[in-house]
This record gives C-alpha cells, structure tokens and sequence, in this order.
C-alpha cells in the first residue's frame, strides 16, 4: 500500500511537472457538445483523443455527473490494466473500439429515461497531462398513443364520439382530423401523456364518416395518424321494390322484395298481409315475398313488411292490385292510338302548309301579272298616243296648197268649229288627242281631234288700223284660204265642217320689226250677229299665228299640233282620215 501510494504522489508531481499543451480531439471537436437520443435505442458519446509524437495515453474514464454535483464514475480502461465497469452501469455500457486509449467513445446499447445527463470523457496522457471533454444527452420517449371510439345513437344528447392518449417525452400534441359538427377538448396529464375528446350531437347521417386522431412529435418527421370512423346506430328504415309494378292475373314468377339500411344490419324480416293471411302459394326467402304460382284477382291488397334491429323496428306498406290485362297491352293500344292521332294531325299540318304556299303562291303570281298588265297597259297608251301624235304630224300632199298656207288651212278650221263657243278658258281632260282617239266626253275638240283653245283678247285686237302694204298681204291670205276651202270642199264630198270664206282683215300692230299679226276679220255684208264670230276667229289668228317674210306661220304653243305638208297628196290623205 505504501508503494502504491508513492507511486501515485509521483505520477502526480510527474503530471505537475510536466508543461502543458493544447489537446487534440478528433471528435467531439467541442469541449462541450450536446445530444439527443430516443428511449430504448443505442446512444454513442464520442470521445476520440489523437496523441501527438512522443505522447502515451495511460488511462480514460467516463463519469456523469450528479444533481448534486457530484460525479459517478461509469468506466475506466488502462493502457496495461484493461477496461472496469462500475456500478449500476455494469453490463449497460462499453466501448466502442477494443483499444480504448485511441478510441474512447461509449455505446449504451438500450438506452433508458434514466440515463440522460452531462457526461465527461476524461483523457490521461504522457507525459503531456489529462485533457476531457463533456457531453450533454437529452434522452427523447416517441409518443405511444392509441385511440378509444365510442359507439352513438341516433337521437342521444350531445355527447363524447372518440378519446385519443398519447404518451412521449417531450410530451406529444394531439388533433383530430375530420369533416363532422363537433367540438375537442386536450388534456395534459402527469409523466408526459396527454388526451384528447372529440364530443358531437349523433345523427344517422355521420355513421361511417371519418374522425381520425393526429399525434405531433418532435421525433416525428410527420404525424402519426390513427385512422376511425364513427359509428351511429340507427333503426331500419325498411323499402319495398316491387319491380315494374305491373300486376296482372296469370303473371308468374311475382315477387315483393323488402330491403332496409339500419344500422346495425336488420336482424329480422316478417311479411304479412293486412286484414288476413298471406295467400296460399306465398312463401318468405330472406326479405322477399316470393308466389310461386300465377297471379290471381284475390292477391290483390295491402301487404306490410317489418323490419327489425336492435336500436328498434321499421314497417312499410305497399298496395298490390291485380289487374286482368297487362298495363304494357294498354299501353301499346294507347300508343298505337297516339300514333294515329299524331300522324293525323301531321297530315292535316302539311295540307294546311301547302294550302298557304299554294295560296301565297298564287297571290304572288297574281301580283305579278297585274304588275306585268299595268305595264303593258301603259305600254299600249304610250304607243297609241305616239301613233295618234304621228298621225297628227303627218303632212299634207295637196300641191295646190303651200306648206305655210295649209298650217293656216288648218288653225282656221279649227277655229271654225269653235266659234260657236265663247268661254274664255280651255275644256276637257289632260289628254293632248281628241276625236276617236281621246278619251270620251267631256272634251270639246275640232275636226283633227284636238282640243279647243280659247282665249280673250277682244279689245286688244279692235281698233286696230292697216296700213296699205299689209291691206295687200291679208287680201293674199284670204284668196289662198278660199283655194284651200274650195279643193277641200269638192275632195271631203261634202262631208266635215267647210271653212267659212274671211272677211277683211285689218292689221294690228307690227311686233319685231318684220313680223306682224293679223287684226280681228270682219267679214262684209254680215250682219249683227255674225260679228262675234269673226271675232273670234279674227282672235284666235292673232294668238296662234304670226306673218314673217310674206308667209303666214304658226305661233309656238305647247298644245300646237303642226301638220307639216311634204306634197299635194299629203294634204288630202291627212285631212280625209282625220275625218
């Protein structure tokens, strides 16, 4: 003992002695490091020292420290002595290398809630003294968690649907994942587990929707999900199919088929009939009511079918009438009458379209021709008046007569049959023809069938005097009028009007220099009232024609009708077809 004890006081005054130097640490390369490792899986706390030249590591050993500050050794490994376990970490820890001086890092196979704490790894060396470094270890408990539903029914208050539990360190967090109406409430109890209730108002509408439980951890790359649907119980409610419903006397294979959707699943089926038994040849084969004969008009009534769970009972009724004929006979009768009918009344919409074509057909044709018949119309009586105004503007072909001569031949014949009528403004219709080519009555015209002309210039023609040289000419005028009358009278055979023989002629007053307008004839030897007579024509010689270089011409006038004479024959042919 007393050796031992030197050689400690001498390793310890070598350690003294010996200067100091910077430690080398591979890893951890932090005099202080801190780590996390999860309950019941191996933890490592590294510890790797690189000895530099001429240096021996002697001795490590791993403490941990206390609450009360205070150290605990764990392990120690000597260079000559081997490793030791110390304690109630004997059998729990080791090495991880098998040379512990150059890797000193320690492995806790199975780690324990107990275990977390502040490590020191502590490094012996020679002769350049200890070094250490110290570890800090978090030790985490992955949430252990499970989830408790709870079975509702239709129609209870507001009440808990499921609970979820969770246990861990640090302590877990927990949420619900779900569509339904309803409320949570977490709790968080001692050690580190924690609750969470999921409470709603059951209706059968939830059953079977999902209400899942999250737990959240910080161990945890993603939360943990416990899947659940709730569950609502609620009675039958019970459905009779009866197919297409069309029941008739010697239908065969019949049958009435009653289904339900409660939950739980119905347990029982019963059928009957309401007032009496089934009918005899019935029979029940799970929920339907199966005749295994031919239908009848007595099968027909109420039949009911009852369903039955264990939350509580649906019924149903349903009302069979037998008919004697198939509905689908009817319906084909009903339907070849519809038929009919409707091709009956297609028939009558095309008659009726084609009767309206047909009819706007003809209205438009109608329309047409009367346009076509409006204008030929006015075709024909433009061609007849130009016919009628070429025929009147045909010359005369009486050589005896002159061109200038025959045009006063012609005004004063005209006069001559309107001497009689003493108005002093113009008759008749629009039209420019007259005689059987003018439109009838109504229109006063002369011998050629054109209108009359009157107009008033009595006093502006008598008192008018002639000198000597126009005496001579009007004498000229007057035997050419006589010729004319007398070739006229003996070619007509005394038919159409005669031109009266003119009196003397007094010359009014010269208009332009050379020409001049006859005055007013007075005929002599007339008496009284013959006076008015040749006034008037007289008159109308003096508006309507005028005298320019010894020959009588005709005044321009609107209502004109010139008959320009190209031979003796002319004339005469003019004159008897006017006629």
């Amino acid at each position: 003992m007393e050796l031992t004890g030197q050689r400690a006081k001498c390793l310890a005054l070598l350690l003294l002695a010996v200067v100091c130097v910077q430690a080398d640490f591979v890893e951890p390369p932090e005099p202080v490091t801190s780590m996390r490792s999860f309950a019941e899986s191996q933890t490592r706390l590294p510890c790797h020292y690189q000895v530099q030249a001429g240096e021996k590591v002697v001795q490590v050993t791993w403490y941990k420290e206390l609450p009360d500050g205070s150290k605990d050794q764990i392990i120690t490994a000597h260079f000559m002595d081997g490793h030791t376990e110390f304690g109630r970490y004997s059998g729990r820890v080791r090495f991880e290398s098998g040379n512990p001086t150059r890797n000193s890092a320690l492995l806790i196979p199975s780690t324990e809630e107990s275990d977390e704490g502040s490590y020191t790894c502590h490094i012996s060396t020679f002769p350049n003294g200890n070094f250490e470094r110290h570890i800090t270890l978090t030790v985490w408990i992955l949430p252990i968690f499970s989830l408790d539903p709870v079975i509702l029914v239709e129609g209870q208050s507001f009440r808990l649907a499921a609970s979820c539990r969770a246990v861990g360190r640090p302590p877990p967090r927990l949420s619900w994942d779900t569509d339904l109406p309803g409320q949570s409430n977490n709790r968080t109890n001692e050690g580190g587990s924690v609750s969470s209730y999921y409470s709603l108002h059951p209706l059968r509408s939830m059953n079977g929707k999902k209400l899942d439980c999250l737990v959240w951890h910080p161990g945890l790359e993603q939360p943990r999900r416990i899947p659940n649907n709730l569950e609502v119980h609620y009675p039958p409610d019970a459905n009779i199919n009866a197919g297409t419903g069309n029941w008739y006397v010697g239908l065969e294979k019949a049958e009435l088929v009653c289904s339900s959707g409660g939950n739980p699943k119905p347990e029982n089926i019963t059928w009957s009939r309401r007032g009496g038994a089934l009918p005899d040849g019935t029979s029940v084969v799970g929920g339907k009511l199966v005749f295994g004969r031919a239908l009848r008009m007595n099968d027909s009534g109420v039949y009911e079918c009852v369903v039955t769970n264990s939350v509580g009972v649906g019924k149903i009724d349903y009302t069979m009438t037998v008919a004697g004929t198939s509905k689908h006979e009817l319906v084909k009768d009903n339907l070849f009458l519809i038929i009919i009918g409707a091709s009956a009344g297609a028939l009558v919409l095309v008659l009726v379209l084609v009767v309206l074509l047909v009819n706007r057909y003809h209205r438009r044709k109608n329309k047409k021709l009367a346009r076509e018949l409006s204008e030929k119309t006015e075709e024909i009586q433009s061609f007849s008046r130009q016919a009628s105004i070429r025929r009147l503007n045909s010359v005369s072909t009486d050589p005896r007569v002159p061109a200038e001569d025959y045009a006063l031949l012609r005004v004063d014949s005209r006069l001559k049959s309107s001497q009689s009528l003493e108005r002093p403004s113009y008759r008749g219709s629009q039209s420019t023809l007259g005689g059987k080519w003018g439109p009838p009555g109504g229109v006063e015209v002369d011998e050629l069938g054109r209108p009359v002309v009157w107009h008033d210039g009595r006093e502006s023609l008598r008192g008018a005097e002639m000198d000597g040289e126009k005496e001579e000419r009007r004498r000229r005028v007057e035997s050419y009028l006589k010729s004319s009358n007398m070739s006229l009278a003996q070619q007509d055979e005394g038919v159409g009007p005669r031109e009266p023989d003119l009196g003397n002629v007094r010359e009014g007053d010269s208009r332009h220099g050379e020409d001049w307008v006859p005055a007013p004839l007075v005929a002599e030897g007339h008496e009284d009232e013959e006076d008015s007579s040749s006034y008037q024509l007289s008159e109308a010689l003096t508006n309507h024609f005028y005298y320019s270089n010894g020959v009588l011409r005709p005044r321009p006038h609107s209502n004109a009708i010139l008959l320009q004479p190209k031979g003796p024959n002319h004339l005469d042919h003019g004159l008897s077809s006017k006629i």
